[in-house]
């Protein structure tokens, strides 16, 4: 005789959207799925990797050929090009790591997918690894790449005297975006409002956080408008590696990138954990 299943009133409410949250609190179980993660756009690294670092290529060719010899940073000590690098490899960084962390819930949400993501017990921690996880690594990669075309154009680069520093910026900056793309994914129904997300809140930060310039190159309005731009103190923090030069000191950048992190990663958990938006 086969046993009969529970009563509907004993099933959790939400029905798959609230496995995520059965299960232990960290299972091995986000190791598939981070898998999958990196395979998602690793298959098609033409488009997700290779095309990112043209595009970066294509913006130091254009700045540096105009800027070069006309605008010099940090009262002279940087020349144009090489204050340009640093700036372009974590732009490519941020924006790819919230990229990949989008559009892979987006797309799992419209194609109906999403179902065979929630029905396995994982917890609402092994989801967020997992796709945070993996959308760091497409950022840093493709961050590894445009770092390694554009030091060409300045190889003394390569000789950073706080390395660890530029490391650390990098880590946490794929990270915020990452899970900034995770948010964005959660609350997009479709892929219009995901566009909207990403060109009006995302874009214009990252422009607008001295990727081109140095933030005293600004009026006084702007210089006081640019400090609450959180993407102003990743990029400062990861070009000081570089340079030991940095707008802002680079202890009080790591505080406020840390601060946002650990903030966006408890108000991420606790979305998964209720299913919010998850429910197909």
């Amino acid at each position: 005789m086969i046993a009969a299943g529970p009563p509907q009133g004993d099933r959790p409410p939400g029905g798959a959207a609230r496995s995520a949250v059965r299960g232990e609190p960290f299972s091995h179980g986000w190791v598939t799925l981070f898998y999958k993660e990196i395979l998602r756009f690793w298959k098609v690294s033409f488009q997700t990797i290779a095309a990112p670092v043209l595009s970066a290529l294509l913006y130091l060719l254009i700045f540096s050929h105009v800027l070069e010899g006309r605008v010099t940073m940090y009262d002279g000590r940087v020349n144009y090009t090489s204050f340009l690098v640093p700036g372009l490899v974590m732009m490519a960084t941020l924006q790819n790591s919230f990229a990949n962390s989008s559009s892979s819930l987006i797309q799992s949400k419209m194609s109906g997918n999403l179902i065979f993501v929630l029905l396995p017990p994982l917890s609402a921690l092994d989801l967020f690894a997992a796709y945070v996880l993996g959308a760091m690594v497409r950022g840093l990669v493709v961050g590894a790449g445009v770092f390694v075309v554009t030091v060409a154009f300045n190889p003394g680069l390569l000789s950073m005297p706080h390395p660890l520093w530029a490391v650390g910026f990098a880590l946490l900056g794929s990270a915020i975006l990452s899970i900034l793309g995770l948010l964005a994914g959660l609350m997009a129904e479709k892929f219009d409002q995901l566009s909207a997300f990403q060109n009006f809140i995302i874009m214009p930060l990252t422009f607008l956080s001295g990727v081109f310039y140095s933030i005293h190159s600004l009026p006084p309005f702007w210089q006081t408008l640019s400090h609450f731009n959180p993407f102003f103190y990743m990029i400062d923090g990861f070009r000081f590696g570089f340079f030991g030069i940095s707008d802002v000191a680079p202890a009080w950048s790591f505080s406020v990138v840390a601060l946002a992190a650990a903030a966006l990663s408890a108000l991420t958990l606790k979305l998964l954990a209720g299913g919010w938006k998850l429910r197909l």
